[in-house]
């Protein structure tokens, strides 16, 4: 069943493009904002991380914390984040499990390809409640980014 508003979110502990371990209770205190997306170095997945990367200072001034979540390897990620001049955390969610967790893994993919992230885009309060979730199942389509920060705003 689809994660919904007002739903728990699942904790997770997943390594960032830098290495380091991130998981969803140390940042208990603070708003979190989870963007699935299946790949890095694809055009949609740009965009989608560039249009978080654009409006960084906006939820930095709000006390949320983005993070985007794929299923590439840190590695790959690290190269996608420094040519990117992402601000935020990428984290490798390789054994997708925390995609699971969240609704947001496909099956199949394009090529072929199994078990890969779908996009999708989470606001996580400060005790862990989800005040928004959004699933999309076309990899075409972006997350609806006003609904995301209106939100964030509370």
């Amino acid at each position: 069943m689809a994660l919904q508003k007002g739903d728990q979110a699942p904790d997770f502990k997943l390594f960032s493009s830098e290495l380091k371990e991130v998981s969803l209770a140390d940042l208990k205190g603070k708003k979190v904002v989870l963007q699935f997306f299946p790949m890095a170095f694809t055009g949609t997945c740009t965009t989608q991380l560039c249009t978080m990367r654009d409006s960084f200072g906006f939820y930095e001034g709000m006390n949320a914390v983005v993070l985007g979540i794929s299923v590439d390897s840190p590695f790959v990620l690290a190269k996608f984040k420094e040519e990117q001049q992402y601000q935020f955390p990428l984290l490798s969610d390789f054994n997708k499990e925390v995609s699971a967790a969240y609704g947001a893994l496909y099956e199949e993919f394009v090529y072929n390809l199994k078990g890969v992230s779908k996009r999708a885009a989470f606001v996580i309060d400060e005790e862990g409640k989800i005040l928004y979730a959004e699933v999309l199942e076309s990899a075409g389509d972006l997350p609806d980014f006003k609904s995301i920060k209106e939100v964030v705003e509370g």
